[in-house]
């Protein structure tokens, strides 16, 4: 489940600050670029540096950027500043310095990193000074316009025009002879580049032959063979930019309501298609093989009620696969009641999610249970073969101990248990994340339910899961700053319904609209500069990307877009995930769209495209856009009269 990057960054974190003996690296400036050029850090200074280019400080550390203003200054070698904007990395372990304006040919400047500067973790750096010279005045560029584009913070060029046409207005005319060869352009299937003249030779404009792909990555470089008429030299230039959407429809159009349709029923293969075929039971990912996974499980049983009364499946097929799934899960390991994260498709015994998680796992139970349940309230108590798919759910509910997951009543609930390592996991389920549904499902329990104060002292932590601030002017209530990943606003809420849902401490409707523009809002605003990102392309949460895995928000902006965000949010923002999905679909779906629906994620910054599919990603696609046409599972779920009990129990309205 998504909680595995949250939960391996508190694991190293706690290993890290266990092992007192180890050194931590100093923080420590590793290296200068002015443009391309790495200039010496100590003398002799570097000389004929390039007047117009950013300059980045590569660091040992990340850098705390709360005090670049304090910690780096440029200046002349008379003292007087030069006003620059910052940046950073992704990973804020590089600073790019911008100054506005170009800088002034043949001058020295020095570049000053004061003790004021600090790491993320607090650790401050040895002052420095760095100086080095710009090049003397000769051939340089004055301006350079790409057609559409748009320079960012990261010094990237992005959104350019499918159909190139670059405009670059030089200080004095160009040497025809020597600009013929001096432009190139490389990247991904490059079309001609066609040369032209104007303004007394002083600005050149290089256009394609051909449309260059879209979304896509490029690099132009003039060589430093380039000379003005009169001979005068001029220092390599080169420049990153990336094409945007080009427009062509990759598949015909259609309604949004057919689209909706299309993207649900192709989804819904993951779930029946893909199932393992002895348990009926969702692969965690398409390349799992025999390894399933119990909270994408409970999300494919409600994707089955979606599959019947979509007329994917019969219903008689439908119901037949449910009862293989509930037989499986009665027969599977469990842990005073809760089963494992991952369990073997085949014999219902438990696959380990790491060393000591061999145990239960609540809140993957919380998953299940929550479509388990919704199930129950869709079968017909009437019909023999559903009332005994019935009477299974209602055992496998009153089996569950939740409050056996106080840990002896700690007044919180515990995310694992082994039987091998006992609590050694240690992790409390507090909010607030993706785990209300476990509170409110441990509330409802006809046999084994929690107290409130378990809610409000260990989910609530007594108010302190409340935001109250306001990011891109949306106001969060709960959780950390910008939300975090969209997954916290999708998973207790596929059964659970959120639109008059209200207690205490939030207004849920309320945060999961909120939560959701604040997501869009930062791809819009793009801070880090990504390309690909745009009012139809957005939307982070935890998926796979370019380097592993990692739970995605905009305080871990990697340049990733991760499909089930934006489509799972039709219910908070119907109209802007519709946006985005007819975005993916019709101009990026040659690339996207596979045989179980939309591929997890793409980073277009990085030429990257998953081919991958995972069970909690595809499922909340086609259960949230459900409840968007339909209210379908909202409807069934709250039918629950146990459920409703621990609602009123926990003093929420709804």
């Amino acid at each position: 489940m998504k909680h595995l990057a949250l939960f391996f960054v508190l694991f190293f974190l706690l290993v890290s600050c266990g092992e007192r003996g180890e050194d931590v690296p100093a923080f420590t400036l590793l290296k200068v670029e002015v443009g391309t050029e790495t200039i010496n850090l100590d003398p002799p200074y570097s000389e004929g540096l390039p007047l117009d280019r950013p300059i980045t400080m590569y660091f040992s550390r990340p850098v705390d950027e709360g005090v670049l203003n304090q910690g780096i200054i440029l200046s002349r070698l008379n003292g007087n500043p030069v006003n620059v904007n910052f940046a950073t990395s992704s990973d804020n372990t590089n600073v790019i310095l911008r100054p506005i304006g170009a800088l002034e040919a043949g001058e020295t400047y020095l570049l000053s990193v004061s003790d004021f500067l600090r790491s993320e973790s607090g650790q401050t750096i040895l002052s420095r000074q760095i100086q080095f010279k710009t090049q003397e005045d000769g051939l340089r560029i004055e301006s350079i316009q790409f057609e559409g584009g748009r320079l960012v913070n990261s010094n990237r060029v992005i959104n350019v025009n499918v159909d190139l046409n670059i405009e670059i207005n030089f200080s004095a005319p160009v040497d025809r002879s020597t600009a013929q060869n001096a432009f190139r352009i490389s990247g991904h299937a490059i079309p001609g580049l066609q040369v032209e003249y104007s303004n007394e030779d002083r600005k050149v404009t290089l256009k394609s032959s051909g449309k260059l792909p879209y979304f896509s990555k490029f690099e132009l470089e003039i060589s430093n063979t380039l000379k003005s008429a009169s001979g005068a030299a001029f220092p390599e230039e080169k420049r990153v930019f990336y094409t945007g959407p080009d427009g062509v429809l990759k598949f015909p159009l259609i309604s949004d309501d057919a689209l909706l349709t299309k993207i649900q029923e192709q989804t819904f293969k993951y779930f029946w298609d893909f199932a393992h075929p002895a348990s009926g039971m969702a692969r965690e990912r398409n390349t799992s093989g025999n390894l399933v996974t119990v909270g994408g499980s409970g999300f494919g049983v409600m994707a089955i009620i979606v599959g019947i009364e979509r007329g994917f499946i019969s219903r008689s097929e439908g119901v037949q696969r449910l009862a293989l799934i509930v037989d499986f899960l009665s027969k599977a390991d469990r842990f005073h009641g809760v089963w494992p994260h991952w369990l073997d498709g085949n014999t219902g015994k438990t696959i380990p999610f790491s060393q000591k998680d061999n145990g239960g796992d609540l809140v993957e139970t919380a998953f299940m249970i929550q479509g388990l349940l919704t199930v129950k309230e869709f079968l017909q108590p009437s019909i023999p073969t559903e009332k005994v798919i019935i009477d299974h759910i209602q055992q496998l509910w009153e089996e569950v101990e939740w409050s056996w997951y106080t840990r002896g009543s700690k007044n919180v609930l515990y995310w694992h248990w082994s039987p091998d390592f006992g609590w050694d996991m240690n992790l409390p389920i507090q909010g607030y994340n993706e785990s209300l549904i476990v509170y409110i499902l441990a509330a409802s329990s006809p046999t084994f339910p929690i107290s409130k104060e378990v809610y409000d002292q260990g989910w609530a932590r007594n108010g302190q899961m409340r935001n109250g601030n306001s990011f891109y002017q949306f106001n969060l209530q709960l959780g950390e700053d910008f939300g975090g990943p969209l997954f916290f606003s999708h998973y207790s809420f596929l059964g659970l319904d959120p639109r008059n849902l209200k207690d205490a401490y939030a207004d849920y409707w309320a945060q999961g609209k909120m939560h959701t523009k604040i997501n869009r809002a930062h791809a819009i605003n793009n801070p880090k500069g990504f390309a690909g990102y745009g009012e139809n392309s957005w939307g982070f949460t935890a998926s796979d990307n370019h380097q592993g895995y990692s739970a995605h928000s905009p305080i871990n902006d990697l340049g990733v877009i991760s499909l089930t965000a934006a489509l799972s949010s039709f219910p908070y923002t119907p109209e802007e995930s519709m946006e985005a999905l007819r975005f993916f679909y019709f101009e990026m779906g040659d690339r996207l769209w596979g045989p179980y629906g939309f591929y997890d994620a793409f980073n277009v910054t990085e030429s990257w495209y998953a081919n991958s599919y995972l069970a909690i990603d595809q499922g909340p696609i086609i259960l949230m856009i459900e409840n968007h046409r339909s209210g379908l599972l909202w409807s069934l779920f709250m039918k629950n009269p146990e459920v409703l009990s621990g609602l009123r129990k926990l003093n929420f309205t709804y």
